[in-house]
């Protein structure tokens, strides 16, 4: 048995046991408590049968699937190799759920649509419902969750040097943030060192997340990028050229609430941030709404 991550840093470990029933369970480890979906390809398999290769993975660690014998008096031999990716596929994403403009109540932000860049799992086909807003303000500010999520990636090494003299870098910090329907957020350019929350946390819509981060000539800027798993056919861009690779995530028009209603934004144009109590209370649990209503 054999088994590999193939071209990817290892978030996630796959490992393997044998049970005394002669079935095998395929577990995983991984760094962070969100979803991911995992592809599985086995290489070879005997005794068994397997009914899907797309499989869920969530937590820091679990059984994957088992392998069950066909025939219970022989063993099953196997040899498998599995590619994975951020997030929950084709989540049932709620178009309606309003969020809050990621800063604190009454800080005046100019809203920018971000042109589409290529990157890695997102292709170099300009996918057909891109929105990236770039969110400006004029002094550095703090910046809060947009949505009731659980931290699933922190990326804070990258210097804010980085971004003082460009527009754009691949080398910025960020915070990605699932939510409860699938949906992940992730919040890009932050400052270095301001990060206030940590991995596996859970965060509520106007919580202080990080600092906003200088952005070449226009101000300080936060990046909100709302997106959800739509493949996991993560040998899809494999031969294709950079003109023709495609993305594996689907990009999703937020509604922002603007104090007097729900709606989305216009591009290049100025905003003041809200937060309705029913957006800050929209998911919380019973004990967690007591808990605010306690404050």
């Amino acid at each position: 048995m054999s088994s590999c991550v193939l071209g990817q840093e290892s978030a996630l470990r796959m490992s393997s046991k044998r049970n005394d029933d002669k079935s095998v369970d395929l577990s995983f480890e991984k760094d962070d408590p969100g979803t991911m979906t995992v592809n599985l390809k086995f290489k070879s398999l005997s005794n068994s049968a397997v009914p899907t290769n797309i499989y869920r993975a969530e937590g820091y660690s679990g059984t994957l699937m088992t392998l069950k014998p066909m025939n219970k008096d022989n063993g099953i031999d196997f040899s498998y190799s599995y590619r994975y990716i951020r997030g929950r596929l084709m989540p049932k994403v709620d178009p309606t759920f309003v969020y809050a403009i990621p800063f604190k109540v009454g800080t005046e932000v100019y809203a920018r649509e971000a042109g589409f860049l290529s990157a890695r799992y997102f292709g170099n086909t300009t996918p057909d419902d891109w929105k990236v807003y770039h969110f400006y303000t004029t002094d550095q500010q703090e910046v809060v969750a947009s949505r009731k999520g659980i931290v699933v990636e922190i990326n804070d090494r990258h210097d804010d040097s980085v971004l003082e003299d460009k527009e754009y870098s691949s080398s910025t910090n960020s915070i990605t943030v699932e939510h409860k329907d699938g949906s992940l957020l992730k919040y890009d350019g932050l400052s270095n060192g301001s990060v206030q929350v940590e991995l596996g946390a859970t965060v509520f819509p106007g919580q202080v997340i990080a600092r906003n981060v200088k952005r070449g000539s226009n101000g300080y800027s936060v990046s909100f990028m709302l997106m959800y798993l739509k493949s996991a056919d993560l040998g899809a861009n494999e031969g294709k050229n950079i003109t023709n690779s495609t993305s594996f995530y689907g990009f999703i028009t937020p509604l922002f609430d603007v104090g007097t209603e729900a709606i989305v934004l216009t591009k290049d144009a100025k905003y003041t941030a809200s937060l309705s109590p029913e957006v800050i209370t929209k998911e919380m649990s019973k004990k967690e709404i007591k808990k605010y209503n306690g404050k």
